[in-house]
């Protein structure tokens, strides 16, 4: 199938089909039931469980049942699912918008080639290291500098300045790689807003002659980042920092302006790669001074063997389409309008916010590829928070709120710190979070009464390693390009972002007494508030 040319997901024949099964088994008197689903299927665990190793992920507990994933998995052929996803591993020009490729797998590929997969890799996969020639030396020249900064004693802290995909992935990485005992280099600290509030309170806690300052921004025109990044030179050569150059370096796709704000060194990449599928990048770099070239290296090596299932594993046993086909059946079949993500781990953390870049951010799109508009919703919201903290939070919503909410556990096998009761007692929460969504409670008061019948996934890791890490962050990449495809929408391109960054531009010299043009009625009587 030609992938340009594919149907969207509601202009298959699976379409109508599960919008008719959806409201015979789903809707109404005598709806689907996981409890019932369990005492009539012993097998429906084994039946609902998918291995993408390292990963393993609990399906059973959704609300869905055989013939909502025959269906389902019948739609993502329909749609080209395969077509469009070896089109990105060729390195064509899937962002359309932009008329560019999506190159993040490419990056991961950049220093490997396909026998790592032990040759069952496809055909597109063999020619990833064609797409983007330079990223092998540019990645390896990236680690060298890493394991210099690393080595060099003058050098206690690391400041990484960005926002976006420049931030949230390499934040989250480098926390998760602390909570695993992992991060033995330089202190890494991350500025993303352009409140000043940020950086205010981070940098009387640096000195300038052993501060490295990361400046990543894949134009070199990001309003914060920049901002962030002037701020941080002026303290540096305030506090007598004379070589700009050595204690400056950039990450972006625009060298030149990065030379002329003084960086001495910048690592580029090119323009398709996108900043929320970034971190495999340049991008990483504050990553591999963390955590050193072995930590980046396994990182990459566990994105790599999620590819290969990705790009190998039949539709039905696919992690990544799964994932995407529920979310899609939650979304416009079963009217669930969010997904809840809480990982039980404190590394990570950060992973909910992660999220919902990636997928709000790709899939939050209400035309498709030829500009026509959805028949419904392109993708949930995504929001979370770490367990168990949610648990005193929002879970009461969970199990007794009006909205159905599907919850995504993610859980870690093996703890990293050795205090003895903690982790158990973490998994066992989980657990019973999930079963207690699932089974609900008759209760002796309305009050008390527990609904059950709500559906979660639970995705395992064995550990909290790079390379079970790697593998998680591919399985949620390749889950948000499956569900854009489905869609029929471009999951690479942000315009949506854009109008507030020019609509800033104009607004910011009135607040300093000039003229901001045409204004309405709201916007202008707020300046006048904060003008005073």
């Amino acid at each position: 199938m030609d992938w340009q040319r594919r149907p969207r997901c509601d202009e298959t024949a699976a379409w109508p089909l599960l919008k008719a099964h959806a409201g015979q088994a789903f809707h109404g008197p005598g709806a689907f039931d996981l409890r019932r689903a369990f005492d009539g299927d012993p097998a429906r665990f084994e039946r609902f469980s998918l291995d993408a190793t390292p990963l393993r992920a609990d399906l059973s507990k959704n609300l869905i049942d055989t013939e909502a994933q025959r269906l389902l998995t019948r739609l993502a052929h329909e749609c080209g699912v395969e077509a469009h996803r070896d089109a990105m591993l060729r390195g064509e020009r899937i962002n359309t918008s932009e008329q560019r490729a999506a190159t993040h797998v490419h990056w991961r590929w950049a220093s490997n080639r396909p026998p790592a997969l032990d040759g069952k890799a496809p055909a597109a996969i063999k020619t990833i290291e064609n797409v983007v020639p330079e990223a092998a030396a540019i990645q390896a020249g990236m680690l060298a500098y890493a394991e210099a900064v690393r080595a060099d004693a003058a050098i206690t802290d690391v400041v990484n300045i960005g926002i976006g995909g420049s931030d949230l992935g390499p934040r989250m990485v480098v926390q998760a790689l602390r909570a695993g005992g992992l991060a033995d280099g330089p202190r890494v600290h991350f500025v993303s807003n352009m409140d000043g509030h940020a950086l205010a309170e981070l940098l009387p806690r640096l000195q300038a002659r052993h501060t490295l300052f990361i400046v990543a921004s894949k134009t070199f025109g990001t309003a914060e980042t920049l901002r962030n990044a002037r701020s941080a030179r002026d303290w540096f050569m305030a506090r007598g920092g004379t070589d700009v150059a050595r204690h400056f370096v950039a990450l972006s796709a625009n060298e030149a302006a990065a030379r002329a704000f003084g960086a001495g060194r910048c690592f580029a990449f090119d323009e398709g790669l996108g900043g929320r599928f970034s971190l495999w990048s340049p991008i990483g770099l504050a990553i591999a001074v963390a955590g050193g070239r072995a930590g980046f290296e396994a990182l990459l090596a566990g994105a790599r063997a999620m590819d290969g299932h990705f790009a190998s594993a039949p539709l039905a046993r696919n992690l990544p389409v799964q994932l995407a086909l529920l979310d899609l059946w939650y979304r416009d079949f079963l009217a669930c309008g969010s997904r809840c993500v809480t990982p039980y781990h404190h590394g990570l953390r950060r992973l909910p916010d992660y999220l919902q870049q990636l997928e709000m951010e790709s899939n939050g799109k209400r035309v498709d590829l030829r500009g026509r508009p959805l028949a419904a919703a392109s993708a949930p919201v995504t929001w979370g928070q770490a367990g168990s903290n949610g648990q005193h939070a929002f879970f009461q919503m969970l199990h007794q709120g009006s909205d159905v909410v599907p919850v995504e556990f993610v859980l870690v096998r093996e703890a990293a710190h050795q205090l003895p009761g903690h982790h158990a007692k973490l998994l066992a929460n989980a657990l019973a979070q999930a079963r207690a969504l699932m089974l609900g409670q008759a209760g002796d008061a309305p009050e008390r009464h527990f609904p059950g019948n709500r559906p979660s996934t639970v995705l395992l890791l064995p550990e909290l390693s790079p390379h079970s890490l790697g593998a998680l962050l591919a399985l949620y990449e390749h889950r948000a390009f499956v569900l854009g495809s489905l869609w029929g929408i471009d999951s690479f391109d942000q315009w949506g972002v854009e109008l507030g960054k020019r609509l800033a531009g104009e607004i910011e010299p009135a607040l300093a007494g000039g003229e901001a043009g045409a204004l309405d009625a709201s916007t202008a009587g707020l300046l006048g508030w904060l003008r005073g």
